[in-house]
């Protein structure tokens, strides 16, 4: 079966779908791959496009990319894939000398936004690529906070529920799998728990899991409608209830797991969410046996993370002509589709999947769909605009989840704690909120 994402025209609302499908980027794992390149530029030469960018530093990924580039592009590209503080530092550095090496910057909307003051308008890029479909609530992420687009979409991604078959034995009777309320999941884990006379719903909350976006893209914007505004309210409180109950029904080893299609793989876990880049190798010998679905909806919506990677040309770049040329054909929906195949990442660009896709990327769309199209759809990004203090926001919500389900502590004591420690990084940097909060100028916990 085709999937045909929707045109932004036919867009049910800004709660329903912003994305035609996935895309990936530094939710999956971050390697320090600053070894062994270039960041400079020097070395792409005259008439080769230097692409600095924080996407795909795993070898293997890279490798893949690269191929992706030679085979869809006729412009000479020196891909460079760095850690995202070395992609910050190189851009800094570069404009404050005034002494541009690159050609190309590639990297997540909270890793450009930041960034703004350093990047060409590409309002007409945008303009001659409007036929390509993006959605108009991504349109509106380019501008970062200015009137005038800073880069163009390139990929995206999210998460989702994977479900080995086995576990549909004890799904609750009247419950749709593709239409979980957190009530429901929270039903479900126990019954498969007794059923199995184990747990085997499991999550990604080892020491480079992802653990800390399902809290804040998911469970407290479904509980609360936001994720720093209302990080020691009322309704987060009840969320983190939630998370002890779900937690008392989990692995336990899922403490060790970094990404779940590991423990999905050998059957130790049956049911797990996990970001879609992560979750591709568990079916990837018998995807029949398998289900993707949306993660579950909250007294206040479907919260689901939205990552979006873009495009963006450093004022004063290098070959800007042939940099154009590179968003261009990064733009093509052929060209787009060969990365998903490659690398699990899906179109930004309005396009119809083909029906040869390996069985994983299938069923990750058809989940992604529902998701975003789901009535009370209610949109979170990663945190935008932190820089080095990215990782410390994280590791609150982490500690949060460590003194609450691993420890037992109080709840309503550890958010207040948590939320000093939260406030005196959000006032120093002073930066407006992102999704869901609403924009201000600026963000700190009520």
């Amino acid at each position: 079966m085709n999937h045909q994402f929707p045109s932004p025209n036919h867009l049910p609302s800004r709660r329903s779908m912003l994305l035609a499908g996935l895309g990936a980027a530094l939710s999956a794992p971050f390697l320090s791959a600053c070894a062994g390149f270039d960041t400079s530029g020097a070395a792409a030469g005259s008439g080769t496009v230097s692409f600095l960018s924080t996407q795909f530093t795993p070898v293997e990924e890279k490798q893949r990319y690269e191929q992706v580039l030679k085979k869809s592009l006729r412009v000479p590209v020196a891909y460079n894939a760095v850690d995202p503080s070395v992609f910050a530092s190189t851009v800094k550095t570069q404009t404050s000398a005034q002494n541009i090496r690159t050609s190309l910057l590639g990297g997540l909307h909270g890793e450009l936004a930041p960034l703004a003051g350093s990047l060409e308008n590409v309002d007409s890029i945008l303009s001659d690529l409007a036929g390509r479909g993006f959605a108009k609530e991504i349109l509106e992420l380019t501008k970062a906070g200015t009137s005038s687009a800073k880069y163009v979409p390139w990929m995206q991604a999210t998460y989702v529920v994977a479900i080995n078959k086995k576990a549909l034995e004890w799904l609750p009777s009247g419950v749709d799998v593709n239409n979980l309320s957190y009530e429901d999941y929270l039903a479900w884990a126990k019954a498969a728990k007794q059923g199995a006379g184990r747990p085997v719903f499991g999550m990604p909350a080892g020491p480079k899991g992802l653990h800390h976006r399902f809290y804040q893209g998911f469970l407290l914007p479904s509980f609360t409608g936001g994720q720093i505004t209302t990080f020691r309210s009322p309704d987060a409180v009840e969320a983190w209830k939630y998370m002890q109950d779900l937690w008392d029904n989990m692995v336990p080893a899922s403490t060790n797991f970094d990404a779940m299609q590991e423990p999905l793989g050998r059957g130790e876990v049956l049911v797990a969410w996990d970001h879609v880049a992560r979750l591709i190798k568990a079916p990837a010998d018998n995807p029949g046996e398998w289900l993707m679905v949306p993660a579950p909806q909250g007294p206040k919506g479907r919260g689901y993370m939205l990552i979006v990677a873009g495009l963006a040309l450093p004022t004063g770049g290098t070959e800007r002509e042939l940099a154009e040329q590179v968003i261009r054909g990064l733009s093509e929906p052929l060209t787009q589709v060969e990365t998903l195949r490659q690398n699990a990442f899906f179109p930004t660009v309005q396009t119809e999947l083909p029906t040869d896709l390996a069985g994983a990327i299938a069923l990750e769309a058809g989940a992604v769909r529902l998701q975003q199209r789901s009535e009370g759809a209610l949109l979170a990004l990663p945190p935008v605009g932190l820089g080095a203090k990215e990782g410390e926001v994280s590791q609150i919500f982490k500690n949060v989840f460590q003194e609450v389900c691993l420890n037992n502590q109080d709840i309503q004591p550890v958010l207040d704690r948590q939320a000093k420690e939260l406030n005196t990084i959000v006032q120093e940097l002073n930066v407006p909120c992102w999704a869901p909060d609403p924009v201000s100028a600026k963000c700190e916990v009520a």
